[in-house]
Order: C-alpha cells, then sequence, then structure tokens
C-alpha cells in the first residue's frame, strides 16, 4: 500500500465504513465550505484535494445564479458534489427558515445546514432559535443537519426535534482553537443515534485528527482550508488527518500509563 497519493487513502478509507445521514453515503467524513478563499479557482482546487463530496454554500452570502462566472455555484456542479445549502448569517429562527426554503426552491436538496447565531461577537449559536427553526423545517420535509454548541441537552432536544445529524462546535467559528471540551464532544457522540459532525473550530491537521479521535462522524471545516498560506495543501493534509484519526478511533489506542512498560519481554533474555 502506498504510503501517499490517491491509492494510499483509499486504500485507508476502505477499512472504515461509509458515512450515513439522512438516506445519504459518502465515502469521506470531511465537509468543506466555499467561503473566504482569495477566489473561486482556488476554492475548487482546495475542495477537490481535500476529497470532501459534501460542501456547503451560504445561501444568504451568494449568487444563487449558475449563469455568472464569479457566482461560486457557477463552478461546483452537483454531479460532482454534494451542495449542502447553510443558513449562516441568519440571527433569527424566521430568517433561518426562509433561507432554508429559498435554497429547496433554487434547486438545492432537501438537506440543510441549520445554523441561527445568537451573538455577533462570539458567533455562538442561539439554540432556542435553533431548535424552533428545526421543528419547523422537519415538518416540512427538510433533512436538518445542526449547527448547535457542546451541550448534550441541546444536542438530544435537536436529535428529538427530527435532525438528520447533529453538529457541535468544537470551539468557536474561525477560531481554530481545536477541540476545547473533549469530554463533552464523546458524551454527545455516545448519547445521540444520528451522526454527530463536529462544525468549527478546526484550525491544523493536527485539530482533525484528535476531533476523529473522539469517535465522531465527522468533522465540518471552512477557515482552516481558506485561511491557510497554501489552502491546496492544507486541504490536503485535512484529508489525511481525518482518516487517520477515525482509524485511529477504530483501532482503540493502547492504555495510558504513568510508568514505562518494555515493549520486549523480560522473560527469556540472553545472559
Amino acid at each position: 500500500m502506498s504510503g501517499d497519493g490517491v491509492s494510499g487513502i483509499d486504500a485507508a478509507q476502505a477499512l472504515d465504513g461509509p458515512l450515513e445521514i439522512g438516506g445519504a453515503t459518502f465515502v469521506s467524513r470531511l465537509i468543506v465550505g466555499t467561503g473566504k478563499y482569495a477566489d473561486n479557482d482556488i476554492m475548487v482546487r482546495a475542495i477537490r484535494a481535500s476529497g470532501a463530496e459534501m460542501v456547503t454554500v451560504a445561501v444568504r452570502r451568494v449568487d444563487l445564479d449558475r449563469t455568472k462566472d464569479e457566482a461560486i455555484l457557477h463552478h461546483l456542479s452537483p454531479d460532482e458534489f454534494f451542495l449542502l445549502a447553510n443558513t449562516a448569517g441568519c440571527y433569527t429562527a424566521e430568517d433561518a427558515i426562509r433561507y432554508a426554503r429559498l435554497a429547496r426552491a433554487a434547486g438545492f436538496n432537501e438537506f440543510v445546514k441549520l445554523e441561527v447565531i445568537g451573538d455577533e461577537a462570539t458567533l455562538l449559536p442561539d439554540v432556542q432559535a435553533t431548535l424552533e427553526a428545526a421543528k419547523i423545517l422537519a415538518a416540512e420535509g427538510f433533512k436538518i443537519m445542526a449547527y448547535t454548541n457542546d451541550d448534550l441537552i441541546t444536542a438530544l432536544r435537536l436529535e428529538d426535534a427530527g435532525c438528520v445529524a447533529v453538529m457541535p462546535l468544537a470551539s468557536p467559528i474561525g477560531s481554530g482553537l481545536g477541540v476545547v471540551n473533549p469530554y463533552f464532544i464523546r458524551e454527545i457522540k455516545r448519547r445521540l443515534h444520528v451522526p454527530v459532525i463536529v462544525d468549527a473550530g478546526v484550525g491544523t491537521a493536527s485539530d482533525a485528527c484528535v476531533t476523529m479521535e473522539q469517535g465522531v462522524d465527522g468533522v465540518l471545516m471552512n477557515t482552516a482550508l481558506a485561511a491557510a498560506d497554501d489552502p491546496v495543501r492544507m486541504s490536503h493534509a485535512m484529508k489525511h488527518a481525518v482518516v487517520a484519526g477515525r482509524l485511529a478511533f477504530l483501532a482503540g489506542r493502547m492504555p495510558s500509563r504513568e510508568i514505562a512498560v518494555p515493549s520486549s519481554p523480560m522473560t527469556g533474555m540472553l545472559d
């Protein structure tokens, strides 16, 4: 097995099962966004390098006209990528519901990443508004992947509201701090039945690897790629890191000890 290149990552992914969300199946457990890139060419190259199949599009912030060359959607074919409408930039349940409906009317699928921000300074979610919007959109047939904080009770309520995935933050959006509360993330994953996708806060490949080692089903990121000095190289790194973290979790790490334990047996040694 090659240690680099397409064949190597494919062989590694083959040691894992698919990611299933709301009846859709994916090989890659990395989901990426489309914002903050220097230009559309770098964006597309980075997304392809990441190996991600699901790509988020902020319907409130982008031009939905595919005929315009400068529009993001002109460069993202639904035949190549699973496009996930995102209600980023919404601060009320009403706005989030409106833009989810707009996305579906514009030709997106029934999946939506539900995001309702409660505080402009920290970009932390408004969990009450998110729950309100989730209940309404689920009743309308949307398959909701809900961005939320790392609170177990909120995650359980979002699952009960009909979300097909719950997306707790690792740390605040765009912070690059990595997983601040790994225990909370592990407990959310342990208690929920729907997929748990960690969203926001991953800054570099080691963050992605550590996040996946918590046992979650996937990671969503945007700024970590778009704000890197070389987004394409960082995308390659993230692709491998997500696979490495997932396989490490599945493999089961050795026990941690505070003393040394010899790797070779002490019996039968030559004098």
